[in-house]
């Protein structure tokens, strides 16, 4: 791709007033323009971006807010939507997988999950399992999946993501936290912070690239600060 003065020029302008990604998608916006024109020398290069090396505090969910969802949820009364959270966030599986969580595997402490043609084994900690025991008996589940609606249908994202928003108030913990993805990323970061094994946790979370997994176990700028300061290196 020949890329000429004057769209070089065009992006320095476009860097003005917005961030790297917003120029880039400016340009990907105008390179389907001149496809459809069929000018593909007209085409410009997108900007080179670093890889993110930082997490964006704004959204990411703590353990004690966490905690407070959970206890929010107990207040709601609402025993599925606690016991999904729980599941979600001491094994790290995605909300898709939850289908996998019967009664069968629950009595056998362990699921096997396929997700994108790979099949893994995903343990569940004792305590949870005695939890979604209790919980399948007392709401007279006999077989099949754990979770589910009134309707009898394998519980969905769009369920659960209702459902958790609707926590948010109670539980003093700000929306754009509360997500069920960000429930797996808080497992991630805690098995992290405990065995700091990359791979190992790729292969928990069902990751077939371990890049995928580092943007899971990225500290925050604050973080990385406090860091910065223990090193003592100014004077």
């Amino acid at each position: 791709m020949a890329e000429g003065p004057e769209g070089r020029a065009y992006k320095e302008s476009l860097r003005e007033t917005r961030t790297p990604s917003g120029v880039n998608g400016a340009v990907a916006a105008l390179n389907r323009l001149f496809e459809v024109l069929e000018k593909p020398e007209w085409k410009l290069r997108a900007v080179k971006m670093q890889r993110q090396a930082f997490r964006d505090e704004a959204r990411e969910l703590t353990s004690a807010e966490y905690r407070r969802l959970l206890t929010a949820a107990k207040g709601k009364k609402n025993q599925r939507l606690l016991l999904v959270m729980e599941t979600i966030c001491a094994t790290g599986i995605r909300v898709s997988e939850l289908r996998y969580f019967t009664v069968e595997t629950v009595r056998r402490g362990r699921a096997d999950v396929t997700n994108k043609g790979k099949t893994r084994t995903v343990f569940l900690p004792r305590k949870l399992q005695n939890l979604l025991l209790q919980y399948t008996q007392e709401q007279k589940i006999t077989v099949g999946p754990v979770f589910v609606t009134r309707n009898g249908k394998p519980l969905d994202r769009s369920n659960l993501w209702h459902d958790m928003k609707a926590l948010c108030k109670a539980a003093n913990v700000a929306e754009g936290k509360v997500f069920p993805h960000n429930l797996r990323h808080l497992f991630a970061r805690t098995y992290y912070s405990m065995e700091k094994d990359i791979v190992r946790l790729a292969d928990i979370l069902g990751h077939a690239n371990v890049n995928t997994t580092r943007i899971y176990t990225m500290e925050t700028g604050d973080t990385h600060r406090k860091h910065l300061e223990r090193l003592r290196l100014v004077i």
